[in-house]
């Protein structure tokens, strides 16, 4: 049985592989199977390294948060300047004019023209739009019915750590 210091060797080993996104995943593999000890200590050990790389990942997914959130204010900053430009182009009449640096005009967008809805529209305008109703199909295939276009699937497993 190796000792605490080769095991927490052989763990940070694994944990650097695991992190590197060059490393091959096969060679992760070999490396996990090479720690020696019994199922509960390698049992323990991936314990160790899932929940190290979970709290990598929720710290990496924090990180995208705050900084989509702050992209988002920079982007209605951009929203906003524009429209202030836009405002003020429209409010002088003038729609076109070029700078040493830029040039700005006001056009109009392209694609379809917008359209609204006045009222009622009449059913020769409308699509019909059909779903499959999985609930109802759940329903009766656990009643014990055969349906022939549907079977229900076993259930999927999954590892719990606590």
């Amino acid at each position: 049985m190796s000792s605490l210091y080769e095991l927490t060797s052989n763990y940070q080993t694994v944990l650097d592989k695991l992190l590197d996104e060059n490393i091959d995943e096969q060679m992760i593999y070999d490396t996990l199977e090479s720690i020696e000890g019994e199922i509960e200590d390698k049992a323990d050990n991936y314990a160790k390294i899932i929940a190290e790389l979970e709290a990598k990942s929720n710290a990496r997914k924090s990180e995208a948060k705050r900084l989509t959130e702050s992209a988002k204010i920079i982007d209605n900053r951009i929203k906003a300047l524009k429209n202030n430009l836009f405002n003020s182009m429209k409010a002088i009449n003038k729609t076109k004019f070029s700078t040493d640096l830029f040039s700005f005009s006001i056009v109009k967008n392209g694609g379809k023209l917008p359209l609204t809805i006045d009222g009622e529209v009449p059913e020769d305008y409308k699509k019909a739009i059909l779903e499959v109703d999985n609930d109802k199909i759940r329903e009766v295939l656990e009643q014990g019915n055969k349906l022939p276009f549907a079977h229900l699937e076993e259930r999927s497993e999954r590892l719990s750590i606590r």
